[in-house]
């Protein structure tokens, strides 16, 4: 299993982890294995909704240079 080292981590950041680590009642570098766990696991997830967005947005009809506006269709149908 591949060994990542951390280095210059905030005091304040270092004491939340240890007492996550703590509450959870798991070793510091478990907690911090599960932290990044969340972290990418969140950050592919937005980047895959973003992606999906993008091709919605792609796949979405223009009007025609001669389409009227929807709110010229709406107050034709309301005179109707």
């Amino acid at each position: 299993m591949p060994t990542l080292h951390v280095r210059n981590i905030p005091d304040t950041l270092h004491s939340r982890i240890r007492q996550l680590a703590k509450t959870e009642r798991c070793s510091l570098s478990l907690e911090v294995i599960t932290l990044l766990d969340h972290a990418v696991t969140e950050r592919e997830n937005r980047l895959r909704q973003r992606q999906v967005l993008n091709r919605i947005r792609l796949r979405r009809s223009k009007p025609g240079k001669n389409t009227p506006s929807t709110l010229d269709m709406l107050r034709e149908d309301r005179g109707r």
